[in-house]
C-alpha cells in the first residue's frame, strides 16, 4: 500500500499542470470540476492509506533507495497515522474551499477560469508533501511550493494594492524563515552528512554530544517552523495576509497550514533532536512553553480589541496556535493526543467561520463590525452556523474542540489557567460581533465614523456589495465544516485514532471526562457573559495603553517584521541555551 503515497502529492499536481494547459479553453464550470474530482480522489486516497498507516510505512520515489553504506539521497515519503492523517485533513478541506469557491468569484477574466483552482490544488500538493516527508530537505522544498502558492493566493487580486501589499509581507517574511531552515538544514548535513530525518536523528544519538552546531541547527530550523505556525514574534504576517485574501484563501490558512507549522516543530522534534545528541526536553518544554504562552496571550488580547473580522479570526488563530504549542511541548503523551484533537476540531471551526464572514462580505460588502450592525437579521441559517461555531471555538461539549482542549488541560496542570482565559476571550470576542451582527444587539453604532486604531483600516475583497441570494454552496460548506468537528468529538474511534496516531499505540485513547466537560461548559458560560457585557458599547472601546502599544506593533511595514523576526530569532536561541552551554566535547 505504501507504493501509493506519491499519488497523495502527484495527482493534485498533475491537476494542477492540466488546468494550467487548458484551463483558457475551459469554461469555468469545466475547469472547476477537473479541480474538485482530482480533489476528491485525492482524498480518497488519502483516507485510504491512513486506514492501512502504520509506523513503519514508506516509499522511496524513483526507487530511489539507500545504498550498502545507508545513506541516502532520494526523495523518502512516511506513510505513518499522523502524515497520512493530516494529508486526509488537508485533502478534505481543500475540497470544502473548492466547493465553497464555486460561486465564490461570480466574475472571472478570460482565459484566467482555472487559474484559482489551479493554486489550489498546487497548495494542496505542497501541504499534502509536507505532511507525509520523511526528508528534512524535501520537507523544506514541499513547505516552499505551499508557501509560493499561498502568496500568489492572498495577492489573488493583484488590481488591489492591499492584496499586493498583504502578500509582499507574507512572503518575505515566510522568505526569512526559509532561509533560516534551509541553514539549519545546511548545519545538520555538516553534522551528520544526512538528509533523513530518522537518519539525522539516528546519527545524533550515537555521535557526540550536543554543542553548538545543533543548538544553531536547531534554533534556525524552528525559526522556520514557528514563523509558518505564526508564533510570536514571528506572527506579523498573518493578520495582514488575513484581511487582504480571499475568503477561501483564509479557510485554508487558518484552517490547516498554520497548523501544519505546529505539525512540523513537533515532527522534527521528537524524530531529529529528541535524543542524547540532540536539544534537552527541558530546554524544548522551555522554548515552546513560553513562546506559546506569549502567543497564546498576545493573540487572545488583540482578538478582543478587534472588529474587522477578518482580522479577528486571525488573531483567534494566533491565540490557539499559542495553545497548540504549549500542549506539544509539555512533552506528555496526554498532552500531544489532546492537541491533535484540538487542531483537528480547530481547523472545521475556524474554517467554517471564516466561510460564514465570507457570506457577510460577499452579501454585504464589508466585514467591519459596526457596518454590519444588525444586517445579518436577514440571514438566519448563517447566524445559526456561525454561533455554533462561535460556541465550538469557546470549547463547548461535544465539539471535538472541547474534547481536544480538556483532555490537554487534564495534562497540562497549571497551563488549565491559560486554556481556560484564552478560550473564553478569543470566543467572547467572536460571540460579540455575531451578536451586533446577526441580532442587532446593543446601540446603533455611528457609521460616519472613520475608521480606528482598534481594527485598523477596512480592507474589503470586494469593491461593492453583490446583495445576492447566497449560493448552497456557501452555505453547506460551513455546515459540513461544523459537523466534522462535532464528529471528532461525538465518535470514539475517530478521537482514540487521532489521539494515539500522535500520542502513540500505548497512551490512553482520550475520552470525555467531568473535568473536561466541566471546563468546557464554564469557558463557554464565561465567553457568553463577557459578549453579553461587551455588546452594550456600540463598538470596542478606545484601547489601554498597552494595548494600544501592542496594536502599534502591528505597523505593516516590512522592516519591522524583520527587525522583530531577527529578535524572535535571538530570543529562541536564549531559551535553548542553557542547557547546552558546557556540553560539548
Amino acid at each position: 500500500m505504501s507504493q501509493l503515497l506519491p499519488l497523495v502529492v502527484v495527482l493534485p499536481l498533475l491537476g494542477a499542470a492540466l488546468l494550467v494547459a487548458v484551463g483558457r479553453l475551459l469554461p469555468r464550470i469545466a475547469a472547476d470540476g477537473i479541480a474538485a474530482a482530482v480533489a476528491v480522489a485525492t482524498t480518497a486516497l488519502a483516507v485510504l492509506l491512513l486506514a492501512h498507516a502504520s509506523p513503519g510505512a514508506s516509499e522511496w520515489v524513483g526507487g530511489w533507495e539507500p545504498g550498502g553504506d545507508g545513506k541516502s539521497v532520494g526523495i523518502v515519503l512516511v506513510g505513518d497515522a499522523p502524515g497520512t492523517g493530516l494529508a486526509a485533513l488537508v485533502s478534505l478541506l481543500t475540497v470544502s474551499v473548492l466547493a465553497y469557491s464555486w460561486r465564490y468569484f461570480d466574475e472571472v477574466p478570460q482565459g484566467r477560469a482555472g487559474a484559482f483552482p489551479a493554486l489550489v490544488l498546487l497548495f494542496q500538493a505542497g501541504m499534502c508533501g509536507f505532511a507525509l516527508t520523511g526528508d528534512l530537505f524535501n520537507a523544506f522544498v514541499f513547505f516552499e511550493l505551499m508557501s509560493v502558492v499561498a502568496y500568489a493566493l492572498t495577492g489573488y487580486r493583484v488590481e488591489e494594492p492591499k492584496a499586493v501589499q498583504g502578500a509582499l509581507t507574507f512572503g518575505v517574511v515566510n522568505s526569512l524563515g526559509a532561509y533560516a531552515t534551509l541553514m539549519g538544514i545546511a548545519m545538520l548535513y555538516a553534522r551528520t552528512g544526512e538528509l533523513g530525518m530518522r537518519q539525522i536523528g539516528d546519527a545524533l544519538r550515537t555521535g557526540e554530544p550536543a554543542d553548538a552546531l545543533v543548538l544553531g541547527a536547531f534554533v534556525l530550523v524552528m525559526t522556520g517552523l514557528l514563523v509558518k505556525a505564526a508564533a510570536v514574534p514571528f506572527h506579523f504576517w498573518l493578520p495582514d495576509a488575513h484581511a487582504v485574501a480571499p475568503t477561501p484563501v483564509c479557510m485554508l490558512l487558518s484552517g490547516v497550514m498554520v497548523e501544519l507549522g505546529v505539525y512540523g516543530v513537533w515532527r522534527v522534534y521528537t524524530v531529529v533532536f529528541a535524543g542524547p545528541g540532540g536539544l534537552p526536553a527541558a530546554d524544548f518544554t522551555r522554548c515552546l512553553v513560553v513562546l506559546g504562552a506569549a502567543t497564546a496571550l498576545l493573540g487572545a488580547a488583540l482578538c478582543w480589541r478587534q472588529r474587522h473580522l477578518k482580522r479577528m479570526l486571525a488573531y483567534s488563530t494566533i491565540a490557539h496556535t499559542g495553545l497548540f504549542l504549549v500542549g506539544i511541548g509539555l512533552l506528555r503523551p496526554e498532552s500531544t493526543a489532546g492537541v491533535a484533537l484540538y487542531v483537528l476540531g480547530h481547523a472545521g471551526t475556524k474554517a467554517a467561520l471564516f466561510a460564514c464572514t465570507g457570506i457577510l462580505l460577499d452579501r454585504y460588502g464589508s466585514v467591519d463590525e459596526r457596518e454590519l450592525h444588525g444586517k445579518g437579521r436577514e440571514l438566519p441559517v448563517v447566524a445559526v452556523l456561525y454561533g455554533m461555531a462561535a460556541f465550538a471555538l469557546t470549547g463547548l461539549p461535544p465539539f471535538g474542540t472541547a474534547l481536544g482542549k480538556g483532555v490537554a488541560e487534564e495534562a497540562s496542570g497549571a497551563a488549565t489557567v491559560l486554556f481556560l482565559a484564552v478560550s473564553v476571550v478569543t470566543g467572547a470576542a467572536v460571540m460579540r460581533a455575531g451578536a451586533r451582527v446577526f441580532l442587532g444587539a446593543g446601540p446603533q453604532p455611528d457609521r460616519s465614523r472613520s475608521p480606528d486604531s482598534t481594527s485598523g483600516d477596512e480592507e474589503p475583497e470586494t469593491r461593492e456589495p453583490l446583495g445576492r441570494r447566497v449560493p448552497l454552496p456557501m452555505v453547506a460548506v460551513p455546515a459540513a465544516l461544523l459537523a466534522g468537528a462535532l464528529a471528532v468529538g461525538l465518535v470514539p474511534a475517530l478521537a482514540a485514532g487521532a489521539g494515539r496516531a500522535f500520542a502513540g499505540p500505548e497512551a490512553p485513547a482520550p475520552h470525555w471526562t467531568p473535568a473536561a466537560l466541566l471546563t468546557g461548559a464554564l469557558a463557554t458560560a464565561c465567553a457568553a457573559g463577557c459578549a453579553a457585557l461587551a455588546v452594550r458599547r456600540a463598538a470596542p472601546g478606545e484601547p489601554s495603553a498597552w494595548t494600544a502599544t501592542l496594536l502599534r506593533l502591528h505597523s505593516g511595514h516590512i522592516g519591522d517584521y524583520v527587525a522583530w523576526f531577527v529578535l524572535g530569532t535571538a530570543v529562541l536561541g536564549a531559551l535553548a541555551l542553557p542547557g547546552v552551554v558546557g556540553t560539548g566535547p
